[in-house]
């Protein structure tokens, strides 16, 4: 151990290693280890993953030992966290797996109730919701600083086994950057984590009145060639008015063409009979 109780040094490279290897062994012991791995450098890619982490370093309270976290949770030193009701409990890897647990308040109810009638104000929310989605209006609502889901200084307290006199230690900071990341797939976990029922939104959205239709505008009238396109039929109907005017047509103009005929047709004359020779008495 060095100086002030902290132990050597541990390399990036090594600290991966070391991870790796931890997460393989509790794995083998039957542990269920949920851990958190980033792809490159980006550690949230939806916006309210990046929400979360942006609320974490809007706090000054926070933002200390935040960029170390960043780069212990990039390197995979987080290599198990759970989000329960409440709470997060994980493992990091450092020099040594220290145990990190943070405890979240629960959202007041008159808060959950107020941001529940909120979120459900349009037809298109309840119908994904209905469906088991979360719609980008719902989260983008409850992603709103203060006025959201997302905790504040005064709601978080945190707790971790390494010897940091620090109340946010870099091993707190990367599970508090990893629970962004864990967001980004599984956003449900917010309502768990503050303790409230995504269901209620459906509910709150059931006892909403139904909103007066507007009267309906003048329908527009469509002409025979667009209704057999619009319902795929042939349109009988309007078919026999043209026959029936072309055969009238043809009808009335026929005396008329007889007699141009007639005309210039030049009359048979008729021939006087011949009168048979009288027989000599």
């Amino acid at each position: 151990m060095s100086r002030g109780g902290w132990g050597p040094y541990v390399p990036v490279a090594q600290r991966r290693a070391q991870a790796k290897k931890a997460v393989a062994k509790a794995k083998k012991a039957g542990q269920d280890m949920q851990p958190v791995v980033i792809a490159g450098r980006t550690i949230v890619r939806t916006f309210w993953g990046k929400a979360w982490c942006d609320n974490l370093e809007a706090y000054s309270d926070l933002e200390n030992r935040l960029p170390r976290g960043r780069t212990y949770v990039r390197n995979g030193s987080v290599i198990d966290l759970k989000i329960e009701p409440g709470k997060i409990k994980a493992r990091v890897a450092g020099s040594h797996i220290y145990q990190i647990e943070i405890s979240i308040a629960a959202v007041p109810s008159a808060h959950w109730k107020s941001l529940a009638k909120e979120c459900t104000g349009s037809i298109a929310s309840l119908v994904e919701l209905l469906q088991g989605k979360l719609s980008k209006a719902v989260m983008e609502r409850i992603c709103q600083p203060k006025t959201g889901l997302f905790p504040a200084p005064k709601d978080i307290q945190l707790d971790c086994s390494c010897p940091d006199w620090a109340t946010m230690c870099k091993h707190v900071a990367a599970v508090l950057y990893g629970v962004g990341a864990r967001l980004d797939a599984q956003p449900e976990l917010l309502f768990t984590l503050r303790q409230v029922d995504a269901t209620d939104l459906v509910t709150q959205a059931a006892e909403l009145p139904v909103k007066a239709s507007m009267p309906p505008r003048k329908a527009k009238v469509l002409d025979e060639a667009e209704l057999a396109d619009v319902f795929g039929i042939e349109m009988a109907a309007a078919e026999a008015p043209p026959v029936t005017k072309r055969r009238t047509a043809a009808r009335r103009s026929k005396p008329a063409e007889q007699a141009v005929i007639e005309q210039a047709t030049p009359a048979k004359t008729k021939q006087p009979a011949k009168r048979k020779a009288a027989k000599p008495a």
